[in-house]
């Protein structure tokens, strides 16, 4: 009997592994305890991925896809999602919740960033996504881009773990054309973006999509906002009008959203979605708006696709997960792209969305 690092107990086993099984699911000798892994173990070596990645809503979709079909998906993400942030992201909720096991990845990058504390996390990630891979073992890496994923696949590569990755947005970041030079295949969201890496690689196939995106499109169902916390009585007959700075929040619209409440609200249903950064305190101050039609949440996924199915007009960042789900659900949008992410991303991304809207 043996004790390997998937287990906390000793399992006594009788069993023979080919030389080609063995040389996929050989562990390091850093949990190499006996001669023999338990027969749960080697099933889990076998079959086990890791996703890791800046966009997380499709990957999950693919995760709980894989998930349910017996593989053992582990998750290399970041739990906070700015600096001195204390709050969960929604990453780390939404992964969790779906029951994966999370590995927080405190990996940094280059661009645009001039905090010598920040730059060390660069080697950190590195040093991290090793250990990790070489415990986890994968039998694969699945990489929906961002600087998470440069350290991850690349010590993936290192290790002999094969990855593939998904290129969400029009225009490939550094990060995402470096993870690129490493991954066995890139699938692509958009043709425009082949251009960017090597054609033999690449294979366009769109955006995974959540289910509850596809049902509203479908029934064309609009559920009630009452679920939401609201502030005085709402008027049913008023346009709806859904209000999104991304999952964490943005702290430019909220600020500019609670200055305009009072016009809003006179003619308008507003949906908010506020964030719950730590940093900036935006919940605190919408629980402090006293207005009818207003209602407000921090991040939830059912709330935002409660918001998405009521909204006759969407005021969003341009984020690659927003533009592709309004696109597909045909929704009127006003586009806020953030001005200073990596090739101006949120520009070509809402681009997209009106050529194609």
């Amino acid at each position: 009997g043996c004790r390997c690092h998937g287990c906390d107990k000793y399992y006594v086993v009788d069993i023979i592994v080919p030389d080609d099984l063995w040389e996929r699911i050989r562990p390091t000798n850093a949990f190499v305890v006996g001669g023999l892994l338990c027969g749960k173990c080697i099933m889990e070596r076998v079959k086990t991925l890791v996703f890791t990645g800046g966009h997380h809503t499709s990957a999950l979709e693919v995760a709980k896809i894989l998930k349910d079909e017996g593989w053992h998906i582990v998750w290399f993400g970041h739990r906070h999602s700015m600096w001195g942030d204390k709050s969960n992201s929604a990453e780390y909720q939404e992964v969790t919740a779906a029951g994966i096991k999370f590995y927080d990845l405190l990996a940094g990058k280059f661009y645009r960033t001039y905090n010598p504390l920040k730059l060390l996390r660069i080697p950190l990630g590195f040093i991290q996504a090793f250990v990790w891979l070489a415990q986890v073992h994968p039998c694969g890496i699945v990489s929906f881009g961002g600087y998470l994923a440069v350290p991850t696949v690349i010590c993936g590569r290192i290790l002999g773990i094969p990855s593939i990755t998904h290129e969400q947005t029009i225009v490939a970041g550094w990060a995402n054309r470096a993870v690129g030079r490493f991954a066995k295949k890139i699938a692509l969201t958009w043709p425009e973006s082949a251009k960017f890496y090597p054609h033999s690689k690449t294979v366009v196939t769109g955006l995974p999509l959540r289910p509850e995106i596809i049902n509203i499109r479908n029934s064309k169902l609009v559920p009630p906002a009452k679920p939401l916390a609201t502030h005085g009585k709402t008027q049913n007959s008023r346009l709806v009008i859904y209000i999104t700075g991304g999952k964490q929040g943005s702290h430019v619209i909220n600020q500019a959203v609670f200055q305009a409440l009072p016009q809003l609200t006179s003619k308008y249903q507003i949906i908010h979605q506020v964030g719950a950064s730590s940093v900036y305190h935006d919940l605190d101050t919408a629980k402090a708006q006293i207005f009818s039609n207003y209602s407000f949440f921090d991040y939830s996924p059912t709330k935002q696709i409660q918001g998405y199915a009521a909204a006759h007009v969407v005021i969003t960042r341009a984020g690659a997960h927003s533009m592709y789900e309004l696109g597909f659900l045909g929704k009127k949008c006003v586009v806020i792209p953030i001005p200073c992410v990596s090739h101006n991303e949120q520009v070509q991304n809402a681009k997209i969305l009106e050529r194609n809207h």
